[in-house]
């Protein structure tokens, strides 16, 4: 089962074809997009050599920051929840020499959690 397949039920999943097309800036030599997904305003790439996220400021600052981090520099990731297994929970990702989570992001619905973390976890082992 590929990593896409993880997703074909969640209304968050973005095709990769779109994904190419509309972050090619974005990409190195030899990146490969496995998977992407839309939370809210903000776009997680998963690639076969880092997560991009391209993040979205409120309203009022109406900027957009892109982080880049390889997944060789993610120490630990943590999912935060008011009860077991809630689909509304927060995943953090804690960067290496990092105490705070460099991200920090609310998820609903529309893309499972625990998935997510399967996904980040299959690549920080690997």
């Amino acid at each position: 089962m590929g990593i896409l397949s993880f997703f074909h039920s969640n209304s968050g999943v973005i095709e990769t074809t779109k994904l190419i097309e509309e972050y090619s800036n974005l990409f190195i030599n030899d990146e490969i997009v496995d998977v992407g997904f839309k939370i809210d305003h903000d776009t997680y790439i998963f690639t076969n050599k880092r997560l991009i996220i391209e993040e979205h400021r409120k309203k009022e600052d109406k900027t957009i920051e892109y982080y880049f981090i390889p997944y060789s520099k993610i120490e630990s990731i943590s999912i935060e929840a008011s009860k077991e297994f809630d689909s509304k929970a927060s995943l953090k990702i804690y960067l290496v020499g990092n105490g705070y989570p460099k991200v920090n992001k609310e998820f609903n619905d529309s893309v499972d959690v625990y998935e997510v973390q399967k996904i980040l976890s299959s690549y920080m082992i690997n």
